[in-house]
């Protein structure tokens, strides 16, 4: 029960900061299973199957807020499914970690950059829908590589790039429910073909899980009406801010600082 309590409160806190921001939910959730010793594919299998319930919340809510871009959510969407599976696949017989320290680069660079726009105060610009579809196919694979890459990725990029903060976060969030059902449903191929060896261990992690789902349910209905509400270039900031501390956070745990 202690375990399912712990777990239900990062649930909570992870789901609201990705819920608003676009972003965070599979780091957090997926640093502290690693903390507790949850081997990468594990943790990554617990998280995605926990976000098949709490991106649908999460999707729902910034649909009835309005904040998705449908002309860029179904290139984004498939382009980011043909990516987390491919991801699933490889990272379920591989350790993700060797990409890690060009992701963390990357994050960081565009979390600076981000700040700058914010600063400056510059105004959206119109993205062609077919520009995300190879951002989709990086952002699916990275997220089930290094579990939770979608959002500090694709997000990220779109906000850099020039669209709206809301629109970018809704999108990106809705979009990520069918990369979730995707990348779950190859790790479940990966358990039956018997490519994925360690997989047997998940029922040792139910009740993390369970609190991970329950908590991100808690809190997702709430995220559309968070990011509509808060005024762009405070989003802005925000998104760049979180994009540093996430970038800061796993460079720590490259280096061994945390677990």
């Amino acid at each position: 029960m202690e375990t399912f309590l712990l777990f239900l409160v990062v649930g909570v806190v992870a789901q609201s900061v990705d819920g608003a921001l676009g972003m965070a939910y599979g780091v957090i959730s997926s640093s502290v299973l690693l903390a507790f010793g949850v081997p990468p594919a594990m943790a990554s299998a617990s998280v995605h199957g926990a976000e098949v319930f709490t991106t649908a919340a999460s999707a729902g809510s910034h649909v009835a807020h309005r904040n998705v871009d449908w002309r860029l959510l179904v290139p984004l969407a498939i382009a980011g499914v043909i990516g987390g599976c491919l991801g699933a696949y490889v990272l379920a017989g591989i350790d993700g970690d060797v990409i890690k320290p060009f992701i963390i680069a990357y994050l960081a660079g565009m979390g600076v950059y981000i700040l700058w726009r914010a600063g400056h105060d510059i105004a959206p610009r119109y993205i062609r829908s077919w520009m995300v579809a190879p951002l989709g196919l990086v952002g699916g694979f990275l997220d089930a590589i290094g579990g939770g890459g979608w959002g500090p990725t694709v997000s990220s990029t779109l906000v850099g790039a020039g669209q709206e903060p809301r629109r970018a976060i809704g999108t990106v969030n809705t979009a990520e429910f069918f990369l979730t059902v995707a990348i779950s449903a190859t790790f479940v191929w990966a358990l039956l073909s018997g490519h994925w060896a360690e997989a047997g261990a998940l029922e040792n992690h139910a009740a993390a899980i369970g609190g991970l789902v329950v908590g991100g349910l808690v809190a997702a209905p709430f995220a559309g009406v968070i990011t509509k509400r808060v005024p762009r270039r405070i989003l802005t900031y925000a998104v760049g801010g979180l994009l540093l501390l996430v970038a800061g956070f796993q460079g720590l745990q490259l280096a061994g600082v945390f677990a």
